[in-house]
Parts: C-alpha cells; structure tokens; sequence
C-alpha cells in the first residue's frame, strides 16, 4: 500500500512539473515603446505628443486571456510635443498640473476578446480624476526572441477621451468661432513586452 502511495505522489509531482503553464509576466520595454497622443490645435491641425518615461506589466493568460492584467504608469512630466514652452505649459495647473499630480495610471478592470484583438477595460486616473476607459488592442503577437535570448511580444492599442472628463478645462476662445485646443484627445500605444 505504502508504495501505491508513493507512486500515485510521484506520479502527481509529475504531472504538476509537466503540466503546461499558461500565464506569464511580461513588462513593457520602454526604449521599444511609445506612449503617443494626438489633440485638434486651433480647429485647423492636430497637435502630436508623446512621454517619454512610463512602464507597465501584463501578466497574460493565453489560456483564458479575459483573466489576463495589465498595469501602467506614466510620468506627465516625461511630455514631449517638440516644444519646450508649450511642454511647460502642459505640466503647469492649466493642465496636468504635475507637482500635485505626478503619475498618470492606468489598472485593468475587465479583458474581452474582440475579433482578433481585445478590448481592455480599466481605470484611468489622470490630473488626480479617475474614469473608465476601453482600450482598442490589436491582436497581440506571438513570442520572438531576440538575438539576445529575450522574449518579446507586440501589441498596439488605442483610445479615445475627452480632456474635461478629466478636469483638463483650460482653453481660450478664437475670434472666427471655436477653441484653440480640443476636446477629444486620441491615445496611441506602440508596446514591445519583455518576459519576465
């Protein structure tokens, strides 16, 4: 009897070390990366932006991607629009107001398979003002390794908000009708995963 025991044990250890293993732990690689927007500029244009220092994880279940998690977080004052005055107004109380409001995050709530991409709901809290938000994912690629021996993966994704939702209210009228900056804002990301 004792050595059924142990043969059904060992025979379960086994089981357990071969079985395969469906989450992984990646984190976003950021010198790969982009965190891009895009905003209407006095009715006619669209103004582009981007920040440069951010990071994130996503621990992805390709068995049942809907249990799949993703975290990130921004640093505003990392913005960059290709002009500095411009740059320092954003940071300033108009806008992001930075010195009170010094990470923009991002927490999924709920992962759903949408075509061949996902939608991922979660909380955004940005100027110290959390809403919902969906993020349109495209299909997220499967594993390369690099020449390094790092395992990568791909995705893009996309949103869109509205700045006063998150209390981004500065604007200032134009005397031929309209504002000089929008309200909707376009998120763009371009990510390249690192496994962990």
């Amino acid at each position: 009897m004792f050595q059924r025991f142990v043969t059904a044990t060992f025979g379960l250890g086994l089981a357990l070390v071969s079985a395969p293993a469906f989450a992984s732990n990646w984190v976003i690689d950021a010198a790969h990366s982009e965190v891009g927007f895009s905003v209407r500029h006095l009715m006619v244009s669209n103004v582009k932006g981007k920040f440069t220092k951010f990071e994130g994880t996503i621990n992805l279940d390709d068995k049942d991607i809907t249990k799949s998690v993703v975290e990130v977080s921004i640093d505003p004052n990392s913005i960059d629009t290709g002009l500095k005055d411009r740059d320092d107004h954003l940071k300033s109380p108009d806008f992001f107001d930075t010195a009170k409001n010094p990470k923009l995050t991002f927490k999924s709530t709920k992962v759903e398979k949408a075509g061949k991409g996902l939608k991922v709901t979660g909380d955004l809290n940005l100027h110290g003002v959390t809403k919902s938000v969906v993020l349109n994912v495209e299909e997220v690629t499967g594993e390369v390794k690099d020449p390094w021996g790092n395992v990568k993966r791909g995705a893009t994704a996309s949103t869109v908000i509205n700045r006063k939702d998150f209390g981004l209210n500065w604007n200032k009228a134009l005397e031929t009708g309209g504002v000089v900056v929008g309200e909707e804002v376009k998120i763009s990301l371009e990510l390249e995963l690192l496994k962990k």
